[in-house]
């Protein structure tokens, strides 16, 4: 992609970049959502499993299994289809993080460029491990919204609402996870100071505080705090790790003179 001698790239360029990255996220999404559609049912075992034993009431010949139900004629396509959209974004989402970053990338130098592998690198990894702590909390989250059933009632859950529960659960963890990464790869490509980032830790702290509160789908405080206590780290560990990269950049802009 052109860009002008000081790094900028026209306004159609952008729009034309950004198409490029949204279409080949999106063809990555549908191409690891056949894998979700193809195992559909191993993947919806694994997901009801906080609620309950789906893959033991199959094995019995049960028409139920715990509260969870399935409603309309079109319902259980709907589901396969969703669970296999689940499926694909989480598969998918070494893809689709590289095309954000690389919609970023072509407005910066070669030196850069080369730094911002780091992104490339650890993205992955982050974002699994944020998406496996979201889904080893989803027994404890559902756990304590049964608990606000009333005495003497049932609490019937449809299968699509508990999905978009299940899927916002877990990509909320697995994008919070990407907070050092983006902090740590912006600092690379001396975008960001470490005394930037660090500087103004208690708006930073306030800020990942009230996010937990606000899109955690449980307003109990160890879900949140299961959130916004490994995020805090993560954070000033960034900050630690970009102020040493700027003492490192800074010794050897001293060596050259």
């Amino acid at each position: 992609m052109a860009t002008s001698s000081d790094g900028r790239m026209p306004l159609l360029d952008h729009l034309r970049e950004l198409r490029k990255r949204i279409i080949r996220s999106a063809l990555a999404i549908i191409f690891a959502s056949l894998v979700g559609w193809v195992f559909y049912n191993d993947v919806i075992v694994k997901l009801s499993s906080p609620v309950c034993d789906l893959r033991a009431a199959q094995e019995n010949g049960k028409q139920y299994c715990g509260t969870l139900y399935i409603n309309g004629v079109l319902g259980p396509l709907n589901l396969q289809i969703k669970v296999a959209l689940l499926t694909g974004i989480i598969l998918s989402a070494p893809i689709w993080l590289y095309q954000l970053w690389s919609f970023i990338a072509p407005g910066l130098h070669k030196r850069e460029r080369r730094n911002s592998i780091f992104f490339i690198i650890a993205a992955t990894p982050f974002f699994a491990a944020g998406a496996f702590l979201g889904y080893m909390i989803l027994p404890t989250a559902v756990k304590v919204l049964f608990g606000f059933t009333p005495e003497s009632l049932s609490n019937l859950v449809k299968f699509d609402d508990y999905l978009d529960f299940v899927l916002r659960v877990i990509l909320l963890f697995g994008l919070s996870f990407e907070l050092p990464v983006f902090l740590i790869s912006l600092n690379l490509i001396g975008f960001l100071r470490g005394l930037t980032i660090l500087r103004p830790w208690r708006i930073w702290v306030f800020s990942i505080v009230f996010f937990t509160a606000a899109f955690t789908p449980t307003s109990d405080p160890l879900t949140m705090g299961l959130l916004a206590v490994p995020l805090v780290a993560l954070y000033f560990l960034a900050g630690f790790f970009a102020l040493l990269n700027d003492r490192r950049r800074e010794r050897k802009k001293l060596d050259y003179v």
